[in-house]
């Protein structure tokens, strides 16, 4: 008998662990506009910096594309906030923050030397968030993500400065562009599929 009530106490909570992976997935799609809003963010600061030589190209589009981050949660209704998608959530954050922190610091005491540190530690961060989030939520498609960073992390300390700028490029076109729109792809059908269910 006891053995019954174990069993059946072991497949609830692996029901609830699949549930709250299932609904942090959800979260994770929603915010799928976000990868696509950062994607293009980085390549207008990246061709902005490139061909202006301005050194506050970086830090004014981040910071832009910070606020306009922050004002699209506050209008676009993501759902209820659950536990999995807190913990997701400060992955970001704090993956977010450490870019800002190293990248920003090592700019304006002038010791971002060579372009290869960056190349380098940027997708190095980028790619560890993902395949946090893709291991967490058991996402195939954002642990690629999260490799394809590394890769990219790979180009930038062994290959030559241009096959490190072009990885870099391709890195946020794949993990940032696509999977931004796979993701919006996504939770729209889940959605037609959510309203199509309650109208049935």
């Amino acid at each position: 008998m006891d053995t019954n009530a174990n069993e059946l106490e072991l497949h609830e909570r692996l029901k609830l662990i699949e549930c709250m992976m299932a609904e942090g997935r959800q979260k994770c799609e929603s915010w799928g506009w976000t990868f696509l809003l950062w994607g293009v963010a980085y390549y207008v600061a990246f061709f902005w910096g490139l061909w202006t030589n301005f050194r506050y190209a970086w830090p004014i589009t981040m910071v832009a594309a910070g606020l306009l981050t922050t004002a699209g949660f506050m209008v676009k209704d993501c759902g209820p906030n659950t536990t999995m998608s807190r913990a997701i959530g400060s992955i970001w954050m704090a993956a977010g923050v450490t870019m800002f922190i190293l990248f920003f610091g090592l700019s304006f005491s002038g010791h971002m030397t060579s372009p290869r540190i960056f190349f380098a530690g940027a997708p190095a961060i980028l790619g560890l968030a993902n395949v946090a989030c893709g291991l967490t939520l058991k996402w195939k498609a954002e642990l690629a993500c999260g490799l394809v960073w590394w890769a990219a992390t790979l180009v930038a300390c062994f290959g030559s400065p241009d096959a490190a700028m072009d990885s870099f490029l391709v890195a946020i076109f794949l993990c940032q562009i696509v999977f931004g729109i796979y993701a919006m792809i996504l939770e729209s059908r889940r959605r037609k599929q959510q309203n199509g269910a309650v109208n049935a």
